[in-house]
């Protein structure tokens, strides 16, 4: 005698739910949707911060200030922190060695905090003005560093 094998499928694989298919397949008719409103229609969908008509919280609750879109973020470094740094020429890539500043691709000022023992050579996208006349009385030079953005508008 031959013994058959059956393949059954998994208990884990179940079939999907086949709606409007007829009534014969629990699922027919109103498709599950009910009898009528927005939500048996085609098409509707809860859309995000829907409140079935009522005034959404987005716009109940007040709005303050005024945030400019154009404002300048600059990592702040003061020159007592640089004359920590036993080097003449302070880059911005130094600061990040030096864990005074976090990145050296936004941008940095200097301002004028301390005093300076030595002469150094400071390249900084800003400068206040006591920095830099701190840093010309020592004897070093404020350089402003040049950007893309910068050297397109030298440019034109």
């Amino acid at each position: 005698m031959e013994e058959r094998y059956l393949l059954k499928k998994p208990d884990c694989i179940k079939d999907r739910k086949r709606v409007a298919r007829g009534t014969s397949s629990g699922h027919g008719k109103t498709a599950c949707r009910g009898q009528k409103g927005q939500l048996s229609r085609s098409g509707s969908k809860n859309m995000i911060g829907f409140e079935g008509g009522q005034m959404p919280i987005q716009r109940r609750v007040p709005k303050r200030g005024f945030n400019n879109i154009f404002k300048k973020y600059y990592q702040i470094v003061n020159l007592s922190q640089i004359n920590n740094i036993n080097l003449a020429e302070i880059t911005p890539e130094i600061l990040v060695q030096n864990n005074v500043i976090k990145n050296s691709d936004k941008l940095i000022k200097i301002l004028g905090t301390g005093e300076l023992k030595k002469s150094f050579k400071v390249t900084a996208d800003a400068f206040s003005a006591s920095a830099t006349k701190s840093i010309q009385t020592a004897g070093g030079e404020a350089i402003i560093r040049q950007t893309q953005k910068n050297k397109e508008q030298d440019r034109k």
